[in-house]
């Protein structure tokens, strides 16, 4: 008896389940048919409004590349100026050092010039406006003497000039 009732009880569940596999996939195609048709309509409907779709979104498109664009040049500009300046500080800072730097180079060789005894630009002056002074003084006694002794000179040039032509001749 319990085989029987086994037996039954397996023939209810397989027909409850052919029963609920019928209605499983009836429901399933049903959907699938919405679905279908919904994505047909959808198409339909794209292909109807899709040059106003399309259009609008062009104007959105150009619209909001105006305002990035304008929004990119005023950042633009506002970085360029922040650069300008602090490339200015930087060339005036670097200036500063350059001008340190070289103030400490050119005392560091004057001191080592000077241990060497490498006369100075100054020292080169004076001693040229020395030489200069005692040339002038040179040049005034020559001049002195030269008056001094001119008239006594003259007579004795006047005749070795005769001469020179007399030989010249002879």
């Amino acid at each position: 008896m319990v085989k029987k009732l086994k037996a039954m009880a397996e023939k209810k569940s397989a027909a409850g389940a052919g029963l609920f596999d019928s209605a499983l996939a009836n429901s399933v195609r049903e959907s699938a048919k919405e679905i279908w048709l919904a994505g047909m309509g959808a198409f339909a409907k794209a292909q109807a409004e899709g040059k106003q779709v399309f259009e609008a979104l062009v104007k959105e498109g150009n619209s909001l590349q105006k305002k990035t664009q304008g929004a990119a040049e005023e950042r633009f500009s506002e970085v360029t100026s922040k650069m300008t300046s602090m490339a200015d500080e930087v060339t005036a800072k670097a200036g500063q050092h350059w001008d340190k730097l070289e103030t400490i180079f050119e005392q560091r060789t004057a001191k080592a010039l000077k241990k060497l005894g490498v006369p100075t630009a100054k020292d080169v002056q004076a001693l040229v406006d020395r030489v200069d002074a005692l040339s002038a003084q040179v040049a005034g006694r020559a001049k002195a003497s030269a008056k001094t002794a001119a008239p006594k000179k003259r007579a004795p040039a006047k005749t070795a000039a005769k001469r020179a032509p007399r030989k010249s001749a002879a």
